[in-house]
């Protein structure tokens, strides 16, 4: 019997070390900094124009929880965009990323400012330039004599 209740002894006390490591540990506080910043990257899904931080909806609110969470289980930040990405897609992004087809998103602007730029220059240009002098036409003295002639007798009468 004496080896029966130390064998029991020793499995109630093996059970409880089992079950304290085994134990979940309190979640790893959070903060608030780190969340505010992945969710002010990420487009709320109801208002669409605003930032989860920023949006009043109970759909961000649940957002941020869950931002929240993935945060204290662990995950860093790029996993947590990862997962809303993974998730929506490329658009719950509020700043596409800078490839592949997106990549247009950033260059187009740019390129359109350019050629406005280049065609202001251009009209700027062609306006401003002074026009040039017809070319001269040297008169016959005996062309001149004549227009000299007909201006005095207009002016005689």
């Amino acid at each position: 019997m004496r080896h029966g209740l130390a064998g029991a002894a020793a499995a109630v006390v093996l059970a409880a070390v089992i079950g304290w490591t085994a134990a979940p540990s309190a979640a790893a506080p959070v903060d608030e900094q780190v969340v505010h910043e992945v969710a002010a990257q990420l487009r709320c899904v109801v208002c669409q124009s605003l930032s989860v931080a920023d949006s009043p909806s109970e759909t961000a609110s649940q957002m941020r929880g869950i931002i929240r969470e993935r945060l204290a289980a662990g995950d860093s930040p790029e996993q947590v965009r990862a997962y809303f990405v993974e998730k929506y897609g490329d658009w719950i992004l509020l700043s596409p990323p800078k490839s592949g087809f997106t990549l247009l998103v950033w260059l187009v602007p740019f390129v359109g400012l350019g050629i406005g730029l280049v065609l202001i220059l251009v009209v700027v240009r062609r306006w401003s330039r002074t026009p040039q002098p017809g070319p001269s036409s040297k008169l016959d003295p005996a062309v001149r004599e004549r227009i000299r002639r007909e201006m005095s007798e207009l002016d005689q009468s």
